[in-house]
């Protein structure tokens, strides 16, 4: 009887104490919106979705500029208007009607007659600095190589309008440098939202593709277990990260980590994941999943269950299925694969109400296509069931949302950062016009005018004077 009961009390604590270890193993999900509630609506921070603090100072240029005489979509779902947009250095200040002219008498006035005015347009899945067919191995894994590379991808992207990217796995800390750069005004170019190295697993996508996983330089991390994957996440955030890419292959607790480990430091999660792993992705909370990539119809119904968007890039398989009838030689690509059971898959997800995205994830020289593949995949969005006015808002407004940029970027409003784009047409209308840009602005700079790349005379800084010695000083004065 007594070694019956000590045998029942001996159950009872080890099977508590199995409970409490899993209690503690198991850390309650931490939203990202909980990192940011110990701002006051008053602190200036840095104009990405890490909200650094930074000092309360003017940013963009100085003075006033108006584009006057143009056609205004703003990208909230009103229709065009005629009106002119004024901008304060890298602020909108207002939209005024036609024939008004509420601004100073010093300001800079650009005369658009009847062009549209849009806000800058996004891409959600862009890769800067991949080496293209021509590159030999050396040039591949060179970083200065990567950097020119970046810099002439950035080139394409501006002059098509497109006034943000998403970097979602490029060369070591090459597009943080980049997005700096940029910043600063030091290089033409979109802002750059980073996601620095794609985490993945021994084998998983990427991996299996032979990209370069050097640690300090390569474009993707291989990282095993729950603890290499929290890690992973926490040395793409020490590097700059604005977000965190994933992808398949990985565990339950290796995905459970990753996003729990972003979302604590304040990031969102995209995941490049296929078949099952988009249910384990799901269920452990990430924010995104990229590609038109194989789910059960139960896993979309997740999804839009819990708020998880898409990215779905339909226009690189596209591209990949001309070029060359199919997706081959992958493991992380085992399932049938093709344009018609991507749209369908696409479709489903819309119909299901899942938020959808544009993003164009150009590899190899395929940024040398742009525009086209840009447009092109709106009209995807088109044969989906969009209108083009539509589509322009899920380009600007819907895409900095996903980017968690929607209270700076998206859309033509007072407050918000000058990013926008001219087109010498009609794009609400017709979505080909997006081909006819005639100026685009970034954070209040004109980075495009007359449809190229616009690069004012640098201002010379004084040289010391030669007296400087003598007055007892080792160098002149700068101004």
């Amino acid at each position: 009887m007594l070694t019956s009961f000590a045998g029942r009390v001996l159950t009872g604590v080890v099977a508590f104490s199995g409970l409490c270890a899993l209690a503690g193993a198991q850390e309650p999900p931490v939203s990202r919106q909980e990192r940011w509630k110990f701002y006051s609506p008053s602190t200036q921070v840095s104009n990405d979705p890490r909200r650094v603090p930074v000092p309360p100072v003017p940013q963009g240029p100085d003075g006033t500029l108006v584009l006057r005489g143009g056609r205004i979509f703003d990208g909230t779902g009103a229709p065009a208007r005629e009106g002119s947009l004024v901008i304060v250095r890298n602020k909108i200040a207002k939209i005024v009607p036609p024939g008004a002219t509420d601004w100073p008498a010093d300001a800079r006035v650009i005369e658009l007659g009847g062009k549209t005015v849009i806000p800058g347009l996004i891409d959600l899945h862009t890769h800067i600095t991949y080496a293209e067919p021509k590159d030999t191995e050396e040039m591949a894994r060179s970083m200065s190589d990567a950097t020119l590379r970046g810099v002439e991808h950035l080139r394409y992207y501006i002059e098509s309008g497109i006034t943000s990217i998403r970097d979602v796995a490029s060369a070591g800390e090459v597009p943080f440098r980049l997005k700096d750069w940029v910043n600063q005004n030091r290089i033409a170019g979109p802002r750059v939202f980073a996601a620095g190295q794609l985490i993945t697993s021994t084998d998983g996508h990427g991996d299996e593709g032979g990209l370069d996983d050097d640690p300090i330089t390569g474009a993707i991390r291989v990282a095993l277990g729950p603890d290499g994957w929290r890690e992973a996440v926490r040395v793409q955030f020490k590097r700059g990260a604005d977000v965190i890419k994933i992808a398949s292959h990985f565990t339950r607790e290796e995905v459970s980590a990753a996003v729990s480990e972003a979302h604590a430091l304040g990031l969102k999660v995209t995941c490049d994941c296929e078949t099952f792993y988009i249910r384990w992705a799901v269920e452990a909370g990430v924010d995104m999943i990229e590609h038109p990539l194989p789910r059960t119809d139960e896993t979309i119904r997740l999804m839009a269950e819990k708020g998880t968007q898409s990215d779905p890039t339909l226009i690189p398989y596209i591209i990949i299925f001309n070029l060359a009838g199919g997706y081959y030689d992958t493991t992380s690509r085992r399932f049938t694969f093709s344009k018609d059971a991507n749209f369908d898959l696409v479709k489903k997800m819309k119909h299901a109400g899942i938020t959808l995205g544009i993003g164009t994830d150009l590899v190899s020289d395929w940024y040398q296509y742009l525009p086209g593949p840009y447009v092109t995949e709106m009209k995807q969005f088109v044969k989906l069931g969009y209108t083009v006015p539509e589509v322009l808002v899920v380009a600007t407004k819907t895409n900095a949302q996903m980017l968690d940029m929607g209270d700076k970027l998206g859309t033509l409003e007072p407050g918000k950062l000058a990013d926008v784009t001219v087109i010498d047409g009609k794009p609400d209308v017709d979505l080909d016009d997006l081909a006819k840009v005639s100026l685009v602005i970034r954070d209040g700079y004109v980075e495009v005018q007359d449809g190229r790349l616009y690069v004012p005379r640098h201002v010379p800084v004084r040289m010391p004077e030669e007296n400087a010695k003598a007055a007892g000083t080792k160098w002149g004065p700068s101004n």
